[in-house]
């Protein structure tokens, strides 16, 4: 088992590391669930300050190993606990695979079972660079559709974060015979928004670090909003180097919102080597308890105008048929993510900019013509 009081000392490094980082960005909090499933790979982003966000799954897989004449069928669940710490650009996380084998020996037709952890870690996130930080980068160009919606290099700068965590080997697992109790992993995750609805995302990780066996693994998941943004889709790759196990991955699937706080996804991969082969399939969700609030801004601190303006007559009328419409479509939630404006948009927001631009013109010449003295 090793010394336990690693794992208490690991644990204490994980807050201390989180008490001294900057406190840099802005809010990461969205009102619709931002969620890592339905692949394997993790965005760059935190969930938010006081968000609480539960991702679980159940998975099959099939894996033969041609040298070992061995066949395998693996039933586990995956799950993934994610609070907001502190301040919006930091996340503590937990990710574990618990599964259970059932191994044959093709030759005598002897079976074996066992179960343990896949995977078992704890760590902290913290975004480091938010690329849309600047409310510039932000706004959408008023005078292309084009620009907000086609491919251009500027779009593969990414927002980075970085992770430092423990993966934790408890008992006699035969799957990591021989590792320490506890040994360590560090990554570092990358995500572009390439288009309103396409968005890149890489993870390269450094995982068990302390053991004789290290692993390091390279995932890319490119992602992939639909008209409707309550359904998206991802394919992803993932390549692990190990002296214990090497392989290339491929995974796809879906993912449904259902809620601004519930989604749930279905995806399927396999392998490209047969030793072993695998073919694997899993259904989750992902659930969000908010419990997320603002802080206060100081007035001298926020932009004009950034309310709203002044209230328009009928304005609640409009709100309210406008939320009677999204029920009856389906719920509300998903009409919140960012696809960018249409061409409609953006005309109503050129003449808008126009009129405040023209108010502000009015205000600055009645200051000129106030502080004149006509003779």
């Amino acid at each position: 088992m090793g010394n336990p009081f690693e794992m208490i000392r690991t644990i204490q490094f994980l807050f201390s590391f989180a008490l001294l980082l900057p406190f840099l960005g802005l809010s990461q909090y969205t009102d619709v669930i931002n969620s890592n499933r339905p692949g394997l790979s993790v965005s760059a982003y935190a969930v938010g300050k006081n968000v609480i966000q539960l991702e679980a799954g159940l998975r099959y897989e099939q894996s033969d190993h041609a040298a070992l004449n061995t066949q395998s069928n693996i039933w586990g669940t995956d799950i993934s606990l994610r609070y907001g710490l502190l301040f919006e650009q930091l996340e503590l996380n937990y990710e574990g695979t618990f599964q259970n084998y059932k191994t044959t020996l093709a030759t005598t037709q002897t079976s074996e079972n066992f179960a343990d952890f896949s995977r078992n870690r704890l760590g902290l996130k913290f975004l480091i660079y938010d690329r849309y930080k600047s409310e510039l980068r932000s706004k959408p160009n008023l005078y292309s559709w084009r620009a907000n919606n086609v491919f251009q290099l500027k779009n593969l700068i990414p927002s980075v974060s970085i992770y430092g965590g423990a993966t934790f080997n408890l008992g006699d697992n035969p799957l990591y015979l021989g590792d320490p109790t506890v040994s360590y992993r560090a990554m570092m995750a990358t995500q572009s928004k390439l288009t309103p609805r396409f968005v890149l995302i890489t993870n390269t990780a450094y995982d068990r670090i302390s053991t004789d066996f290290p692993e390091l693994s390279l995932l890319v998941s490119l992602s992939y909003a639909f008209r409707n943004p309550k359904w998206s889709t991802f394919v992803e790759n993932q390549l692990i180097d190990s002296d214990r196990y090497s392989d290339v991955l491929l995974r796809a699937g879906v993912a449904h919102l259902l809620k601004e706080n519930l989604q749930v996804d279905v995806n399927m991969g396999t392998s490209f080597q047969n030793t072993p082969s695998r073919i694997f399939v899993t259904a989750g969700a992902s659930y969000r308890f908010d419990f997320h609030k603002d802080d206060p801004k100081a007035i001298e601190d926020q932009n004009a105008d950034e309310n709203g303006g002044e209230i328009k007559k009928d304005a609640m009328k409009k709100k309210k048929k406008e939320e009677k419409r999204k029920e009856k479509e389906g719920g509300s939630g998903a009409e919140d993510v960012d696809l960018g404006p249409s061409k409609k948009q953006l005309r109503k927001l050129k003449k808008e900019e126009k009129r405040k631009n023209k108010g502000k013109k009015n205000k600055r010449d009645k200051k000129k013509d106030d502080g004149v003295i006509e003779f």
